[in-house]
């Protein structure tokens, strides 16, 4: 087996709907931090000791968490006030609050340009609603309001080709951002599963791997969209987070509660580890080969080292 539970990090209980979101790690002070949409919260897990430290109130159904090393940053993005947050990771009550498009989720980051990219959720009532924000980091502003064809999901961004990638859902395809021109879609990358979700990529190959609610991985490539491979995967999926030195892809799926766990090199399911029913976040520790799966029905974290 390739992941092996290590133990268990009890969090908050939930004090509303919603359970986690996602998270991120600082790698310098080696702190976790994980939406905790249920409490209108970040929680902050020490990943030296895997131990709970505190959490941080008043970020109203936040969803988005992602952390800059390279700027000692931690970003969050909270659906319940169409706002962003910006704090450096040990000091949050240094937090600045940046006005985004409506019900911002997924988020992602160019420590070049010092542009933030906020991918909308939107409102169906709203028309136009669905759109991705840029937001400059140093001025603590939005600069622009992208529109786009549909729901977003995940995003990442790559410093290979210098380019945000947004997952939408319906269409399904990949929109990509230049920040050389924050202003509008570049171009799109078509999906051929419906429901783009989770993103992450390979940065030695350009590979994106993105895993679709309709049930499988897809690899395109990043430079050209075309489609690489296609893999069964457990049910609909959500996070996804790729293991650069390991070649692992690891794939949460909610439903039945489960990590798919993928050998990136030739492409194949190397195990299905159970984890817990609505388990959709995880956290990646490349550095000491630690994955955390966060479990909103025992609102603990599960430990799992990738042997």
């Amino acid at each position: 087996m390739a992941l092996k539970l290590a133990g268990y990090i009890d969090l908050p209980p939930h004090e509303g709907k919603g359970g986690f979101d996602h998270a991120a790690i600082h790698q310098a002070s080696g702190r976790l931090f994980v939406a905790h949409t249920a409490n209108d919260a970040v929680d902050i897990i020490d990943c030296r000791a895997d131990q709970y430290l505190e959490s941080i109130p008043g970020l109203v159904e936040v969803a988005g968490a992602l952390v800059s090393d390279e700027h000692d940053l931690v970003f969050t993005s909270n659906r319940g006030e169409n706002t962003g947050c910006i704090f450096p990771p040990m000091q949050p009550t240094e937090m600045v609050t940046v006005p985004v498009g409506v019900r911002p989720n997924g988020l992602a980051y160019d420590p070049t340009s010092r542009l933030l990219l906020a991918a909308n959720v939107g409102d169906p009532a709203v028309p136009g609603s669905h759109t991705v924000s840029m937001v400059d980091v140093p001025g603590r502003r939005m600069i622009a309001d992208i529109p786009v064809s549909g729901r977003t999901r995940w995003v990442v961004f790559d410093p290979g080709t210098g380019q945000f990638y947004v997952n939408i859902s319906a269409p399904p395809v990949i929109a990509v951002i230049d920040p050389s021109d924050p202003t509008r879609v570049a171009r799109t990358l078509e999906v051929p599963v419906e429901g783009p979700h989770g993103l992450d990529l390979d940065q030695s190959t350009s590979r994106l791997f993105c895993a679709c609610d309709g049930g499988e991985l897809v690899t395109l490539e990043a430079a050209t969209g075309r489609v690489l491979n296609r893999l069964p995967i457990s049910g609909v999926p959500d996070v996804v987070f790729f293991h650069p030195a390991l070649q692992r892809l690891y794939v949460a799926v909610g439903d039945p509660g489960v990590i798919d766990v993928i050998d990136t090199a030739v492409m194949t399911r190397v195990e299905t580890v159970a984890a817990e029913r609505g388990g959709k976040t995880t956290a990646l520790d490349a550095a000491h080969n630690k994955l955390y799966v966060f479990l909103p029905e025992s609102h603990r974290a599960a430990v799992f080292v990738d042997a």
